[in-house]
């Protein structure tokens, strides 16, 4: 394994100004550089990022619900706020595996908007989403959530810049057969791709792109471009790190769709 700096730190994630909002019961979209959240009644109901996929990504690449159904929903109840209720009850979606879906995808986005940001962040009363509140989540869930997703990535490797730059693999060959999920991550790396990239090609939540795409780098296979590569001779093998109720989460929303 490469070595780490002993005094790089993981950075925090969170926003006091969310925490003022959750405690005045506040609704409306919460704007940071990186991500919006929506809050009603001072809990998230919705999470958008340029980052990640869009819920609708997520939906629709697997099968799980037609492009022609989304737009359907988008068009008859978008105007009003209801589309997962629309989706539900037009019976193109069973609810339990809709609300493990959008809790995915809430937690996808919310990761990113609640990262490091470099412009002050804004917050516009009375805004609502399209897609209506499905299962709003607390704000301290999110945050604890988003800061153990960062922790994560800091122990699998914890350098950021492949969270954001454009990859590119390096001369170093695997010394084991990589899981399917990093080859696939593997295979699209072709010095243009960023992270962000790659999920949205695959159809797959970012912040498990991420992990993979770490993992990657922290075996010497992948890196950013312009950085030099790792000596020749490093160990590539890692060990599978658990995800925590990450993984947890993601198998349960597989089944749900498998059951469709």
């Amino acid at each position: 394994m490469p070595q780490r700096s002993p005094d790089t730190e993981a950075p925090p994630a969170g926003s006091p100004m969310l925490h003022r909002l959750a405690a005045e019961k506040a609704t409306g979209s919460l704007m940071r550089e990186r991500g919006t959240l929506y809050l009603s009644g001072g809990q998230v109901i919705h999470a958008e990022s340029p980052d990640t996929p869009g819920l609708d990504v997520l939906l629709t690449a697997g099968g799980a619900l037609s492009p022609e159904q989304w737009s359907e929903a988008l068009t008859e109840a978008g105007p009003n706020q209801r589309v997962g209720r629309f989706l539900v009850e037009r019976g193109h979606f069973p609810e339990g595996a809709l609300e493990l879906c959008h809790l995915g995808a809430l937690y996808d986005a919310a990761f990113f908007a609640l990262g490091r940001s470099g412009g002050p962040a804004r917050f516009r009363y009375g805004v609502a989403h399209w897609m209506g509140a499905i299962r709003p989540v607390p704000v301290e869930a999110v945050q604890r959530e988003s800061s153990r997703r960062r922790e994560l990535l800091h122990e699998i490797w914890p350098e950021d810049t492949t969270d954001t730059q454009p990859l590119v693999r390096t001369r170093l060959v695997p010394d084991t057969v990589l899981p399917r999920r990093q080859r696939a991550v593997l295979d699209l790396v072709d010095g243009v791709r960023t992270a962000a990239d790659i999920s949205r090609a695959l159809g797959r939540p970012a912040f498990h792109t991420l992990v993979d795409i770490r993992r990657l780098a922290a075996g010497g296979l992948v890196t950013t471009a312009g950085r030099p590569p790792r000596p020749v001779g490093v160990p590539t093998r890692l060990p599978e790190t658990s995800a925590g109720p990450d993984t947890a989460l993601l198998r349960r929303i597989k089944n749900a769709l498998e059951a469709l």
